[in-house]
């Protein structure tokens, strides 16, 4: 495979003045991953700081009633809740390492915004953090902590006010001072070394949800759920399971419909396109207009997905199903109640898709989802549902 390539997804289709450095940032990491100084201090600070290793907990009551066995792999217990912390301390490590000064990122549910602070304030970088104006809204408690945390939240009211504005902003502004910042990106996504990074950093879920599965219970699961927004957390989960029997499951937003600007199913309703530097699967109108779109999550609304993505479902490798706002509410209460967990929107699709599965496995099978955030950010937002 062509590095930078997923098949035919992915690639490098940014403007000009980005491909300097880009290249720069393609050598630095080429660097970073050779230098086992950097790599022993990453891994501390992933034990130490961010809480690693996060259990993998077999649910006492969860699917219980159909036989089969849910394990959560409980990223929600990181520092700053959610997996985020994963490529936040990476990448940070790698702009300190690299001689940069100052952090920039995008955020939709804020979690990410969140870990950027967080890793910038441990290292002593500078962070701006774009946010669309929608989403501050619904994230009101984040921005707080991200200002708390010293960093600079800076709305987007261009379009819809959420996270694919929010990427737009982020990149114009790194065009004008990537001399002295490294451009955060939150998710798989975006112009090749993106996605690449994003995903080895976040593959750390995979490769320990497979040792902590064997040891725990003598073998890998027969199935592994995670949500998919721009997919950092399901492609760091499924990336090291890739060449095992396992089945590989991908839960999108299916919000509140089929029509356009009503989901955010990116892989089971999108078509090939060009968004935000990469060839991917893009929710798009037939001129090729970025449609808006809708989740209850604002971690799942993005328009598009990471380009690993795209080529694994064309191979038929993972599978990815929609999940609709009233099903990832439900599966929300449920887990709260059943097992004293309350998971972030995010991942009460993921948990929601878990127990589809689970009506149609044998007794005694057993699948993994990736409990990728805390629902404490949410409650609002399901208050007010009123699901």
């Amino acid at each position: 495979m062509t590095p930078g390539r997923f098949g035919i997804y992915g690639g490098c289709y940014a403007p000009e003045i980005l491909l300097s450095p880009l290249e720069d940032l393609c050598l630095s990491y080429a660097a970073f991953r050779e230098d086992e100084q950097a790599m022993d201090e990453l891994s501390l600070l992933l034990s130490r700081y961010a809480g690693r290793e996060t259990p993998l907990y077999r649910c006492r009551n969860l699917g219980k009633e159909t036989g089969v066995s849910i394990c959560l792999k409980r990223e929600d217990l990181l520092h700053g809740g959610a997996h985020k912390i994963n490529n936040t301390l990476g990448q940070a490590l790698l702009a300190e390492k690299s001689g940069k000064k100052r952090l920039i990122a995008e955020t939709g549910a804020g979690q990410h915004g969140v870990a950027t602070a967080m890793a910038g304030a441990v290292l002593g970088l500078q962070v701006e953090v774009f946010m669309g104006s929608l989403d501050m809204q619904r994230q009101a408690q984040n921005v707080a902590r991200m200002e708390l945390l010293g960093a600079t939240v800076t709305p987007v009211s261009t379009g819809s006010g959420t996270l694919s504005d929010a990427v737009d902003e982020a990149l114009r502004n790194w065009a004008a001072t990537a001399q002295d910042s490294h451009y955060l990106i939150g998710s798989c996504v975006g112009p090749h070394p993106f996605p690449e990074i994003v995903r080895d950093f976040q593959s750390v879920i995979g490769r320990e949800l497979s040792i902590q599965s064997v040891s725990q219970h003598g073998r890998l699961p027969d199935a592994v759920v995670a949500c998919v927004g721009g997919g950092s957390n399901a492609i760091g989960t499924f990336s090291p399971l890739i060449n095992d029997s396992v089945r590989l499951v991908g839960a999108e937003a299916g919000g509140v419909g089929s029509d356009p600007g009503s989901h955010g199913a990116s892989l089971c309703s999108g078509t090939p396109g060009i968004l935000h530097g990469a060839f991917t699967s893009v929710l798009q109108d037939d001129e090729g207009q970025i449609s808006f779109t809708h989740s209850i999550s604002a971690g799942l609304d993005y328009p598009g997905v990471g380009p690993e993505h795209a080529f694994l479902r064309d191979a038929g490798r993972v599978e990815y199903m929609t999940v609709s706002d009233s099903e990832a509410i439900a599966a929300f209460r449920l887990l709260s109640r059943t097992e004293g967990i309350i998971p972030a929107l995010e991942s009460a699709h993921a948990v929601a898709a878990a127990l589809r599965l689970a009506d149609d496995m044998e007794s005694g099978s057993m699948i993994a989802v990736t409990l990728s955030g805390r629902g404490d950010k949410d409650l609002a937002t399901v208050l007010e549902a009123g699901l």
